[in-house]
């Protein structure tokens, strides 16, 4: 079993191991782990330390193989006091996911407390990361019974506060990476964050997982700090309209608060039965 979510395999290029599988087919990656990916090479691309990231979108432009991948990035706008990034996934010679991002100056502007507060964390024993979870009550299955494929599901140490994978509506829920998203580096904030905030969809899902897809050809996810810990709360909502689409929008809390939002959108499609 891989200790990360990606192992290096040459410049620019990064293998995805298994904890990147997505719950849709098992040869594509699920939308964390690569939007993760993104914003590190992003965060990497001219560095500046008087600058944070403060909008992180990523547009899936098709399902990303779980093999190998190369990622490049470029400053698009330089400025000093904003800047635009960008960032794109190839696999086999076409791109497969593109991010962009707004980094501003960090000033010495005044902090206004947030009027919302998470959740505390549910105190269960955990699994230290990268030891094989255990199905414990009150704590979400690695795979949950709808048909979803693990591996992602699995990567990811979930704390439920409301609802659940397999219950329709509105849902909170804690959650960590247990292995580091690239091996021999500790995360970083922007990663933790992306790495979770693709599952607002999933979480608070309001159709039957086993008849109905609400794949997200997108994240988009406002920040304004960074996190802290590694922990992530997710407090995560779904609107399904008729006409096939729908939207997924989270609120994104550390321990001492509200970090930012997500938002997803969603194409709503009833499931393939193929004949087995």
């Amino acid at each position: 079993m891989a200790d990360s979510f990606y192992i290096p395999a040459g410049q620019d290029a990064w293998l995805a191991t298994s904890h990147t599988t997505g719950p849709w087919d098992a040869g594509a990656q699920h939308g964390g782990p690569p939007s993760a990916l993104l914003g590190r090479a992003i965060q990497r691309c001219e560095p500046r330390g008087d600058m944070i990231i403060a909008r992180f979108t990523c547009e899936i432009l098709g399902a990303i193989p779980v093999g190998e991948i190369r990622v490049r990035a470029r400053l698009a706008r330089p400025g000093r006091s904003v800047e635009l990034l960008e960032a794109v996934a190839s696999a086999d010679g076409r791109d497969v996911a593109r991010a962009t991002a707004w980094r501003v100056l960090r000033t010495d502007g005044p902090t206004v407390a947030p009027r919302y507060a998470p959740p505390a964390l549910p105190e269960e024993p955990s699994a230290p990361p990268g030891e094989a979870p255990q199905a414990r009550p009150g704590e979400m299955p690695p795979a949950p019974a709808s048909g979803w494929v693990d591996g992602y599901l699995s990567a990811i140490e979930w704390r439920p506060v409301r609802g659940h994978f397999t219950e329709p509506g509105p849902a909170t829920v804690w959650a960590r990476m247990r292995y580091p998203l690239v091996p021999g580096e500790e995360t970083g904030p922007l990663e933790r964050v992306l790495a979770i905030a693709d599952s607002g969809n999933g979480v608070s899902s309001e159709l039957d997982l086993r008849q109905w897809r609400f794949i997200n050809p997108e994240l988009t996810v406002h920040l304004h700090r960074e996190a802290v810990g590694e922990w992530i709360c997710l407090d995560a909502r779904t609107v399904i309209s008729t006409g096939g689409a729908g939207l997924a929008t989270s609120v994104l809390s550390d321990a001492d608060g509200p970090v930012g939002v997500g938002a997803q959108s969603l194409l709503i499609a009833p499931r393939e039965h193929r004949p087995r």
